[in-house]
């Protein structure tokens, strides 16, 4: 079945971000996915929005880890710092959602996406504006996750011994 969306007025954009936000809190992402998807409709390049999105989107990585709808989002929002945050807070969570799955092998996955969160932190911290330390505050969640937990590391490389013909 196929139904026609409504619009949502300009007027009301303010007041359905509020809760877009409240949906995240209430564990109900996919509500606040959706509140953001009409407001987008409206306003196509409203920065708050496509945050919010890429943020609920995230909130729901779970069984299938798929970050390619979350990259799509982070390549509308602007600015450099932005934009290497959020990129950052996207693999820290493919990171974190991974652990949760507990599949042979997630544990080396987990920890290069620990890695690739911590650089784009790292990047955001170069460009971050006075004041503004969140970028600092999330690598720290990271190498605080890496150092307690000694299941996250890197992948060994498989070492292939010569066979010899007889």
């Amino acid at each position: 079945m196929k139904f026609e969306l409504k619009p949502l007025s300009s007027s009301a954009i303010p007041a359905a971000l509020e809760k877009a936000h409240l949906y995240r809190l209430l564990n109900e992402p996919w509500q606040a996915e959706s509140i953001c998807e009409d407001v987008l409709r409206v306003d196509p390049r409203n920065q708050s929005a496509l945050v919010t999105l890429l943020l609920a989107i995230t909130d729901q990585f779970g069984v299938h880890i798929s970050p390619s709808r979350a990259r799509e989002v982070l390549a509308r929002i602007d600015g450099e710092y932005e934009r290497a945050y959020y990129a950052g807070i996207i693999a820290e969570r493919c990171a974190r959602a991974r652990i949760r799955q507990a599949l042979p092998r997630a544990n080396f996955k987990a920890f290069e996406e620990f890695s690739e969160a911590m650089r784009w932190y790292e990047r955001a911290e170069a460009l971050r504006p006075p004041g503004n330390d969140d970028a600092v505050l999330r690598w720290n969640t990271c190498a605080r996750t890496l150092a307690s937990n000694h299941e996250l590391r890197p992948e060994p490389e498989e070492i292939l011994a010569p066979v010899l013909d007889e």
